[in-house]
């Protein structure tokens, strides 16, 4: 009797030599085909026809007959999946996936097809479902005690070995899952979506970035809650992140709320800065450009938090120094020299602030409008000729 695994039957049928290799690799049930069977004899005929209508006609008739019996049916249903994932019929593919996940709970394989028909299709709810399977499953097998007769050493052993056989495919998941997700266009489900990802992947390259992203997208939602709630969280598990440092900083500055904290996130942000590590696959001028404007942000924040505790004096330093590093970004340089209008006002400096909120009323972003009444409001009122 050979084992075959079911989901590389439409590629080929494994060879009697690699038969413990193949097990070895696999996450989830085995189907035993015994050799010269009905059943042995309808797959090789199903890999061998070329036709996908003859394909199909096979994979039913296999389906209505032997594959009715004992453990075939998930045999069947594997079948169906990969043909009408080669159809690129998706709806098919996730009918007869979800009929296999119900039979075999922990099928890796069918969790990768899964995930891939649905960022195929550009289902991004199928996509964070099965991609929450597919993490569940690794992190069920990871978790798993030693079968009965297998000694605990020999089961971590083969563990590990069945694991690393699946890390590009592990890998291969994750990357769809998290670019499908980070493409919700709503802020709101899109941060759900990736902090669903995080959970369902903790140990990912990607976690800590999906999280990050999941914090600014609550902010643009408005979901004031969550943010913090997330951007706080990845901060204890992280705690030089830059960007929730930035994030965090930035929003207590302008509500005025916890100003020290405030002032040590952003001072703490520039000081990591200097000794970050350039991300993989960023240019040296991209990074340059990247810490250049990040150093500008936390500047821009400590002139904030200047502000709010009546520094002037300290803020339009900070505010100015912040200026050329967050120009390039329209938003980020607006709201700048906004800040700057502010404490030159407060120290009664007219005139550079009448020049700070022209700058910031110079490019588009929501501050425009708002330096442009500014600006009226220092006009100077309009004398009147004596009779």
């Amino acid at each position: 009797m050979r084992r075959v695994n079911m989901t590389w039957l439409t590629g080929a049928v494994i060879l009697l030599g690699a038969w413990n290799a193949a097990i070895a690799q696999q996450i989830g049930k085995y189907v035993p085909i015994q050799a010269g069977s009905d059943v042995d004899h309808a797959v090789t005929e199903i890999n061998a026809a070329t036709d996908p209508a003859q394909k199909l006609a096979l994979i039913e008739k296999f389906a209505e007959g032997p594959g009715k019996e004992g453990s075939n049916p998930l045999l069947a249903n594997g079948l169906f999946v990969d043909y009408y994932l080669g159809q690129k019929n998706y709806d098919k593919a996730f009918e007869y996936g979800d009929k296999v996940f119900a039979l075999d709970p922990d099928s890796f394989q069918n969790a990768i097809n899964m995930v891939r028909a649905s960022a195929e299709k550009g289902d991004v709810d199928r996509l964070s479902s099965y991609g929450e399977k597919a993490g569940g499953i690794i992190q069920r097998y990871k978790a798993a005690a030693a079968p009965e007769g297998t000694s605990e050493a020999g089961w971590q052993e083969q563990k590990t070995r069945t694991l690393e056989a699946n890390k590009d495919s592990y890998t291969y998941v994750q990357r769809l899952v998290f670019s499908g997700v980070y493409q919700a266009k709503d802020p709101g489900k899109r941060a759900a979506l990736l902090v669903k990802f995080a959970q369902a992947f903790p140990d990912s390259a990607y976690a800590n970035q999906a999280l990050g992203v999941a914090a600014t997208a609550y902010q643009q939602a408005q979901n004031t809650s969550k943010m913090l709630e997330v951007a706080n969280g990845l901060l204890a598990k992280a705690p030089n992140d830059i960007g929730m440092l930035l994030l965090l900083s930035d929003y207590y500055g302008e509500k005025g709320e916890q100003l020290d904290k405030a002032e040590s996130y952003a001072k703490k942000a520039i000081a990591t800065l200097e000794t970050a590590a350039k991300p993989e696959g960023v240019t040296d001028e991209q990074w340059t450009q990247q810490k250049a404007l990040q150093k500008g942000l936390a500047l821009s924040s400590l002139g904030q938090v200047n502000i709010a505790k009546k520094d002037n004096a300290q803020a339009v330093e900070n505010l100015r120094t912040a200026a050329p590093l967050v120009k390039a970004d329209d938003g980020s340089y607006a709201r700048n020299q906004y800040r700057l209008g502010f404490a030159l006002l407060n120290l009664k400096r007219n005139a550079e602030a009448k020049e700070a909120f022209t700058q910031a009323a110079s490019v588009n972003s929501p501050y425009k409008g708002l330096a442009q009444d500014k600006l009226k409001g220092l006009a100077a009122p309009a004398r009147r000729k004596a009779s």
